[in-house]
C-alpha cells in the first residue's frame, strides 16, 4: 500500500483495509488502546516501544480481569496508545501465543514490571492473573509503527471489536511521533526512572549538549550541582547516574536516586576549557548553597 502523506487526498482509508488487504479476518482482531492513568506512565510509555520494548510489551501483558476473558476470545491484538482524544498512533500487530495464570501475590516479580512500578503503575489484589503471550506481527505494516495514527475515540473499554470501530487512517507521518518532541534545554526536567527511558532524539541532543546540571533530591529538598563536559557531555554524565543512581558522588550514595529530578542550570559553548567549566560550577554551587545546605561536598 502506498505510502500515505496527506490522507485528505485518498478520503475514507480505515485500519479495517489494513487487516482485508493482509487477509486477516475482522473478526479475530481486538483493538487494544492503551492510555494509562497514572501520569508518570502515561508521559513515558510512547518512549517505551522504541527505547525499551521488552518494557512495553511486559506493560501490554496484564490487563483487568474483564479485559483477559474478551482477549483470550481472539488470535490477534491491534496495539494502540492515545494520541489525543480523538486519535490513537499504532504500535504492532500481535498475535496470541497463549499464556498463564500466575498468583497475584508474583505480579511484581514478571520480567521489568518493576520498573513500571516506579512510574506509578499499580498493582492487583486479585488472587490469580492471567500473563499473556504475545508475538508481534513483524509482516504487518513494520514501518508504520509510531507513524500511522487512526480515530480511535476515548470510552469504557480500551478493548474494541475490529468490525464494529470505523477506524478511519488520520495520518502517516514520515517520522515516527512516539517520541515526543524535546522540550528546550531549560525546561528539560527527568526523573531517574526516566532517564532510563530517554528517546533515541533526546539522547543525541544531551550528547551534543555541554553545560552545568542539577540534582534536586525530593525528599530532603536538597541540590547537587555538577558539570558535565567530557566524553559524550550530558548524556554520559547522565547515563553514568543512570547506571550506578549515584555517579560516585559521595552524598548521593546514600540517597534513594527514586527521588532525584535531573535538569540543566546553563549550557555551554564546545570551546570552553575544562578549567573555565569548572569555575562555572563552583560559581552555581555559591550561588545555590549546594556545599553548605546541600549535597555538594567539594
Amino acid at each position: 500500500m502506498e505510502v500515505i502523506q496527506n490522507v485528505g487526498i485518498y478520503g475514507g482509508i480505515e485500519f479495517n483495509d489494513l487487516l482485508d488487504k493482509h487477509g486477516i479476518p475482522l473478526a479475530d482482531v481486538h483493538l487494544l488502546r492503551h492510555s494509562p492513568s497514572e501520569p508518570k506512565l502515561r508521559k513515558v510509555l510512547p518512549w517505551l516501544v522504541s527505547t525499551r520494548p521488552e518494557v512495553f510489551e511486559a506493560y501490554q501483558r496484564t490487563h483487568s480481569e474483564e479485559t483477559e476473558r474478551l482477549i483470550r476470545r481472539r488470535p490477534y491484538v491491534a496495539s494502540f496508545i492515545a494520541h489525543d482524544k480523538e486519535q490513537s498512533i499504532f504500535v504492532g500487530l500481535y498475535s496470541l501465543k497463549g499464556g498463564s495464570m500466575i498468583r497475584g501475590d508474583r505480579f511484581w516479580s514478571i520480567p521489568h514490571l518493576e520498573e513500571l512500578r516506579t512510574l506509578g503503575m499499580k498493582g492487583t489484589k486479585r488472587h490469580e492473573i492471567f500473563l499473556f503471550e504475545f508475538e508481534r506481527v513483524t509482516t504487518f505494516f513494520p514501518e508504520w509503527q509510531g507513524r500511522l495514527v487512526c480515530e480511535i475515540p476515548p470510552g469504557r473499554n480500551i478493548l474494541r471489536l475490529a468490525e464494529n470501530n470505523l477506524s478511519k487512517v488520520v495520518a502517516i507521518h514520515p517520522l515516527s511521533i512516539l517520541e515526543a518532541e524535546m522540550p528546550d534545554w531549560n525546561k528539560v526536567c527527568l526523573t531517574w526512572a526516566e532517564l532510563k527511558m530517554i528517546p533515541q532524539g533526546w539522547k543525541i541532543k544531551l550528547r551534543e549538549w555541554r553545560g552545568i546540571y542539577f540534582i534536586f533530591d525530593t525528599s530532603s529538598s536538597q541540590g547537587y550541582v555538577g558539570s558535565a563536559g567530557g566524553q559524550e557531555n550530558l548524556l554520559g554524565r547522565w547515563l553514568n547516574y543512570k547506571d550506578t543512581g549515584h555517579g560516585g558522588n559521595v552524598k548521593l550514595k546514600k540517597r534513594d536516586p527514586a527521588n532525584f529530578r535531573f535538569s540543566i542550570l546553563e549550557r555551554v559553548s564546545p570551546d570552553m576549557t575544562k578549567e573555565d567549566l569548572c569555575d562555572l560550577e563552583t560559581r552555581w554551587k555559591v550561588r545555590l548553597h549546594t556545599r553548605d545546605y546541600g549535597l555538594n561536598d567539594n
